[in-house]
Parts: C-alpha cells; structure tokens; sequence
C-alpha cells in the first residue's frame, strides 16, 4: 500500500485490516502487507499522526499482486508519482484507489475505460476532467483489474468483497463477522440495509455519502447540495424511511463505528475520537455516554 500525506487512517484501516484478518482466518499469509511512501521519513495522516512506512516509491518490489493507493480528497499527483503508478499497473496486477487515491489513479489515466467512484465532493470535477472513465455512485467499485472507494467504511466492504471473489464467500463471512457485520456488502446494495426497492436513489446515495465520510462528517446543507436537493427534502426522506432527522442519523453511525474500534483494537479513545469525527475526547466521552449509558473507557472495562 502507497500512503501520501493526509491520508486517512480509517480509510487506510478499512482497506488493511480485512486482508490482514482473512489471512489470519486463514491460516496462511494471503496479503502480506507492504508499506510504501515517497521518502523514508513517517507519512503524516489527516489527524497529524505519522505512519512508518516500509520502503520508498523507489524499492517497491516488482512481484507485488496489488497496488493499494491511499490518498487524501484532491491530493495533486506529480508527473514522477503519475510515471509510477502507470509502471506498476501492468496488466494481471490488481491497482486500488482508496479515497483521494482513486483520483490519483484517474489523473494517471489507469480508470480510462473502466467503471469507477471517486470521493463524492469530487465527482463533477472528475467527471469533467476524465470522460472517459464510467463513474459510479456506489459506496465502491470492482472493475476488472481496478478497485475504487471514495474512503472510509467503504473500503472495508471492498475488500471483503475481493476476499469473497478470490478465496470465497465463506472465508469472507467469517471476516465479516470479525469485524461484528452482519453480512458482506455487495458495492450495489444501499448502506441502509434496507431493500433496494425500498429505499429511494437520494436516500441511498446521502446513505453512501455518510459512510464514506465519517472521519470529517459533511453538513447536513452539505450532503444535500451533493444530492442536488434541497435540506428540507432530505430530512423529509430521512423521516419517511428512517424515522430520523439526518444529522441524528449520522451521529450514530460515526457512534456505531466508534464503539466497534474500542471494541476491536487498543487505539486511545482521542485516536478514535479523531477517526470518527469528534473535535475533542470530551466530546466523543459526552456523546457516547448520552448513546450507550457508558464511557469509551468504560466500554473496555472487562
């Protein structure tokens, strides 16, 4: 995995962690991980916090299976990293583009002719610059050789999707019920959970706009403006099919996320805090105590 700087780490965990637990499963090493940034030096993330990577653009190995590249919202590629990436794309090889990564990927001309999502604050820019990609609006993308996700939980789905494809649907399970999901995500299903039939394309896609962005939460004017619609229509199709306001809504999906990280790492609760949103620990402490009747550091209490 290529990490630049201001990644995400949740979208990097997302798109790690699932490939790490189904070798485990496993019982064999079916995604060894490597590491890679720019220079030797840590690669900062959106949150200020340094990932050490393992070898620079420069040692890659050339046996690599797949290229992942974990990039913030509109990073700029440079000429050099555009070469690169276009000579590690070589056909038979899989190259992922998570969050601002599949912008990178398109700016290099490796989503031309293939069906693919960018981060969704994105899309007119991307869709006007590279016509010749087919973008989607769903949470991800599995297009031949190219995977894509605008970041976030949506990269968890991804990749367990690619664990079920190439080493089937019921180790894929049992990573999904690792991470405390219900089931496996297809890319095409709305993130409610709720039938297709049943859940109208706005509500879907404000749904899908919210997973993806969970690290730095869009407004409520801001995920209508995405949707083409106005505020007052998207809380109306919030209270239709979810009997909720939106921003009540999505407080609790980024409180869902928070507890399934206490619950599965050691990460401090300011780390998650920062991963789910939350300006301060204070903050995320009174929110999740008001959601759950507990603390986050009582939510780790044996």
């Amino acid at each position: 995995m290529l990490v630049l700087p201001g990644f995400s780490l949740l979208a990097e965990a997302c798109a790690t962690e699932p490939l790490t637990v189904a070798g485990q499963l496993a019982g064999a090493p079916l995604y060894p991980l490597i590491l890679l940034g720019q220079s030797a030096q840590p690669v900062p993330s959106a949150s200020g916090q340094r990932l050490l990577t393992e070898r620079t653009l420069s040692q890659a190995p050339d046996d690599l299976d797949m290229l992942v590249v974990c990039a913030p919202g509109a990073g700029v590629a440079d000429e050099a990293l555009k070469r690169w990436l276009v000579a590690l794309a070589t056909p038979g090889r899989l190259v992922a583009g998570i969050g601002g990564g599949a912008e990178l990927l398109a700016r290099a001309g490796l989503l031309d002719g293939y069906r693919a999502t960018v981060p969704w604050s994105r899309l007119e820019v991307v869709s006007r610059d590279h016509p010749r990609i087919r973008l989607s609006r769903q949470p991800f993308e599995i297009d031949r050789e190219r995977l894509t996700c605008g970041g976030g939980t949506a990269a968890l789905d991804m990749m367990m999707t690619l664990v079920g494809r190439q080493h089937g649907s019921a180790l894929a399970e049992r990573v999904s019920a690792h991470f405390v999901l219900e089931r496996v995500r297809m890319g095409e299903e709305p993130p409610s959970g709720l039938p297709s039939s049943a859940v109208p394309e706005s509500l879907s896609e404000a749904l899908a706009l919210m997973e993806a962005n969970i690290e730095e939460p869009l407004t409520t004017a801001e995920l209508a403006e995405h949707l083409g619609i106005s505020r007052r229509q998207l809380e109306r199709l919030f209270k239709k099919h979810l009997q909720a306001v939106p921003s009540r809504y999505y407080l609790d999906l980024r409180l869902q996320r928070a507890r399934r990280l206490l619950r599965e790492g050691e990460r401090p609760a300011g780390e998650v805090a920062l991963m789910t949103g939350f300006s301060s620990a204070a903050h995320f402490s009174t929110a999740y105590r008001n959601h759950f009747g507990l603390t986050p550091r009582e939510e780790r209490l044996p």
